[in-house]
Formats: structure tokens, sequence, C-alpha cells
């Protein structure tokens, strides 16, 4: 029980934190944000088993099954509290669009019909887009394709332990190598609250398909 206390009380302090981080980086959006959950990953990144969907191993962007955002970003505030201190090492790889290009021609096409009947039953908790579905076959895509994995362009990125970072995980193709002990907060931005919504995967998904997504 005092374990329980002690990390509810952790984790309560990091979302402060985190909020303060974004306020003094992000000021423009002040109020803007959509409050998301705060998670601790104890866990050695090297010994998870993982389905190939949930292994963060490989490289992907952001997207939930269940949670459809309809544009919304995904900004999330990460924090390596390794007591050892053990480095988080990441791969990055290219950006957005030029990912986007190379997997298009090849993830399925989007059925409203599916999606109203996955919200129907309860799998989505609200309906998915035709935004939502390409986010995640692009999730999906990027995970399964073992080739991409090996030779994509990408670089190795160490995160020191104490140190923090931040990015919209929903734009930057990313994968977790190494580490334990990670503190995560979750944000989300309206379309319209963006500071320049012409870079968002929104806005280049729609022009590369050509046709409104949301």
């Amino acid at each position: 029980a005092e374990a329980k206390v002690a990390l509810a009380a952790m984790m309560a302090r990091f979302r402060g934190q985190a909020e303060t981080l974004l306020a003094a980086l992000c000021p423009a959006y002040t109020g803007a944000f959509r409050r998301g959950p705060v998670s601790f990953r104890p866990s050695m990144v090297e010994t998870r088993k993982q389905s190939w969907r949930a292994d963060d191993r490989r490289l992907h962007v952001d997207a939930f099954p269940s949670r459809p955002n309809r544009g919304e970003r995904l900004l999330r505030v990460f924090a390596n509290v390794h007591p050892a201190g053990v480095n988080r090492v990441w791969r990055v790889g290219e950006p957005f669009e030029q990912l986007a290009r190379r997997f298009l021609p090849r993830l399925p096409a989007y059925s409203p019909i599916k999606a109203r009947a996955l919200n129907a039953v309860g799998v989505t908790k609200s309906l998915r887009s035709e935004y939502d579905h390409l986010m995640l076959a692009l999730h999906d895509a990027m995970k399964l394709d073992a080739a991409y994995q090996r030779e994509a362009p990408q670089e190795s990125v160490p995160f020191a332990a104490g140190s923090s970072w931040v990015c919209f995980s929903d734009q930057i193709s990313h994968a977790a190598m190494s580490g334990q002990y990670l503190l995560e907060l979750t944000v989300q931005l309206p379309p319209d609250r963006q500071f320049d919504a012409s870079t968002s995967p929104l806005a280049i998904l729609t022009r590369l398909i050509g046709r409104p997504l949301v």
C-alpha cells in the first residue's frame, strides 16, 4: 500500500513538472492542451516481451486503436529517471512526409462501414476517421516491415538519466531500443490551435491523398 501511495505521488509530481515545462516551452498553447495520462515504465526495454504491434523497439509513429483523435496532435514529455544513470536510447527515423510517401501506396483503404461497426460494438471510443485509419495503418505497416526497420534512414539518440525530452510522437518516427525507468506524460492539441497546422500529419496526409480526411 505504501509503495502504491509513493508511486501515485511521484506520478502526480511528474505531471505538475511536465505541465510546467510545456507552459514554459509553448506559452502560445496555454489552455489549449487536453490533458492525457501519465505513465511509469519500470521495465527494461531490451527484455520486455510484446507482440509486434506493441513492440516499441520497432520504428513507428504513435496512433491509438481505441481512441480516434481526428487530427489532434500527440505531444509527449519523457523523463529518464534511471537511478543508476543508464541512458535511454532511441532510434529516430526519417521525416513524416517521406515515410508517408513510402507507405501510403500499400495501406488498406478506409471503410466507413467498418468504422461505424467498430464504434457500435465499443472497440473505439468514437468514430474512427479516415485520418485515424491511415495513422493506424501506417503504424502497423512500419512495424511489420523488417527491411524498413533495418534499412530506413535513422540515427541513434541517447537520453541521459536525469534528462527530459518533448516531441510530437504522432509525427516523429521513433523506437525505444534500451533503457529502464521512464516517466511519460501525453497531452493532445486540437488541430485549430496549432501554431503551424500545415506541417502536421493531418495536413500532410490530406495533401498527399487529395481530399479531407476528417
